[in-house]
């Protein structure tokens, strides 16, 4: 079973920011923001033709399965509903070409050129979002390639069900064409990767054959997939891929993260709790894990919001079960 996969990188580290401008100012303050946040940031920031100003843009992250039972697909469901002006990434497209495996971070010019042609610019603040029927889902992968790529000003919002559900706006229908950010006026520089926050293959290799050993570091290897993947008794969504897990990795499923009824993240104490009731210990080292490296990062964003484990110490393995 081939479940260890290479990633490219190169070095910077990723950060938060809130700037003001003389023309606005943008008040999103924390990585994860609500629908009401959000709406007032959008009111403050109306964006205009002439303005070279920071925009909040929100950026559909919707993503499906490929054994969505009811073949849905991310780009459907943006035209069917999304947040007014908002842009799509698209995982199965922003990745990086020459690998054999899914959803693998994509190479920095290959992601530049992705935000250029969807119009984001390096000082805009991007709200990610998922999609209404799933809830939390693929938007932190998506904001954690983003922070990984350094962009500044990072968001993920809680949750898109929830913006509809309260009565915030939305449009559907054939999207309008985004005027994409031109070469050498407003570019989307080409970034460099902050290689400290991904596992790569020979090091996940090492953590495996060294579990249980006398004197191993004690990685605590975290699987967001369900239970049945993860124990081998429900088959992987991709066929031809045989289900189970890695050697002393810990099951912690997405659905355990979220609130049932709604599909959002849970407040931070809740998930701090829920990682102490799975033995882990936030003074060792924790990697996020997966079927191809998405759901992963809902584990690592819930770390985070939970400040469970020193940041430093928690990546992502790219690539992850597959």
């Amino acid at each position: 079973m081939v479940w260890l996969a290479h990633v490219r990188s190169s070095f910077a580290k990723p950060c938060f920011r809130t700037r003001t401008t003389g023309i606005r100012q943008v008040h999103l303050q924390s990585y994860i923001v609500t629908p009401k946040q959000l709406s007032a940031a959008l009111r403050k920031n109306v964006p205009t033709k002439i303005s070279t100003a920071p925009r909040v843009i929100p950026l559909c992250a919707a993503w499906f399965l490929p054994n969505d039972p009811k073949g849905r697909t991310g780009q459907q469901v943006f035209k069917q509903k999304r947040i007014p002006s908002a842009r799509f990434f698209d995982l199965d497209a922003v990745k990086h070409h020459e690998s054999p495996y899914p959803h693998m971070l994509p190479t920095a010019e290959v992601f530049a050129k992705a935000m250029q042609q969807i119009g984001i610019r390096r000082d805009d603040e991007v709200v990610v979002y998922d999609s209404k029927e799933l809830g939390i889902f693929s938007a932190p992968r998506v904001a954690w390639t983003l922070k990984i790529f350094a962009h500044p000003g990072v968001h993920i919002l809680n949750n898109f069900r929830l913006w509809v559900d309260q009565g915030y706006p939305t449009e559907s229908g054939e999207v309008k064409e985004v005027e994409e950010v031109e070469e050498g006026q407003s570019s989307y520089p080409t970034p460099d990767l902050d290689a400290s926050k991904v596992v790569q293959f020979s090091e996940m290799k090492e953590i495996a054959k060294d579990y249980g050993k006398e004197g191993a570091e004690g990685v605590q290897v975290l699987d967001a997939r369900s239970k049945g993947r993860w124990t081998g008794s429900e088959p992987e969504p991709r066929p031809g891929l045989s289900s189970g897990h890695m050697p002393g990795s810990i099951n912690v499923p997405v659905s355990e993260l979220l609130d049932p009824k709604t599909g959002a993240l849970l407040p931070g104490e809740e998930l701090r709790r829920l990682f102490v009731s799975k033995g882990l210990n936030p003074e060792k080292p924790i990697i996020s894990s997966c079927g191809t490296g998405v759901t992963a990062a809902v584990i690592d964003t819930a770390l985070g919001e939970a400040d469970f484990g020193r940041p430093e110490a928690r990546r992502l393995y790219d690539g992850s079960w597959t």
